[in-house]
This record gives structure tokens, sequence and C-alpha cells, in this order.
């Protein structure tokens, strides 16, 4: 699925793994986010964090209208503030997004799949 943009030159589909990798990029440079999850980590057998090719598993988006929704499977950094951590993700994903598609972001839905401890 993708998402199509209709301007006076033509038309432009932007697929859901490109703004997938984009949100991706931009929450893992997130202060206290560790990394990224799968939505079923038992089902997919994949309990390690998600490597930068791989963010599109992580991440799902759904086009409402000319909105988009995004979920975000998250892993974070023991000792934070899961709540703090949480609203940096969601304001600098619907930053970037708006920023760089041009697009609006109705909702940045983040689900904590688990904490780590990092060495410092």
């Amino acid at each position: 699925m993708s998402i199509e943009i209709k301007n006076d030159f033509g038309q432009i589909d932007i697929s859901n793994d490109v703004i997938a990798q984009i949100a991706g990029g931009a929450a893992i440079e997130c202060y206290g986010i560790v990394g990224m999850a799968t939505k079923h980590q038992i089902r997919d057998g994949l309990t390690d964090i998600l490597r930068k090719e791989n963010f599109a598993k992580g991440v799902i988006v759904r086009q409402e209208g000319s909105d988009l929704n995004i979920d975000m499977y998250v892993i974070i950094s023991y000792g934070t503030k899961i709540s703090e951590v949480a609203y940096q993700v969601q304001s600098k994903v619907k930053y970037t997004i708006t920023k760089t598609l041009g697009m609006p972001v109705k909702a940045v839905n983040i689900y904590v799949q688990g904490v780590r401890v990092t060495n410092p």
C-alpha cells in the first residue's frame, strides 16, 4: 500500500515502508530509545532490537483520508521516564514526517515492547 500525492506535474507514490523508515530513523535519534521492536515479538521469533534496514517491521503506517496514523513499537532504556520519552518520540516523528513529506500526521501511537539496561 502507498500514499498518493497528486499535483500539477503528475502523481507521487510514497510507499508505507519509506514512511516507516523515516519515522524509525527519527525515533532512534531520541534520548531514551534503545531501538525498535516488532509488533509480535514472540510470533516473529525476534526478541532482538531491529536494525536500521528493518525499521518497517516496528512501524505501522495507516492512512485515513489525507491524515497519517503511525504506530511505533519501541524498546526504552532502563531508568528513563517512559511517558517523557514517548512524548519526545511522538513530537520528533510528527515533526519529521510533516517536514519531509508535507503530509499532516494525525496520531503517533507509542507501544513500549520492553526495557533494556544500556551501558553508559
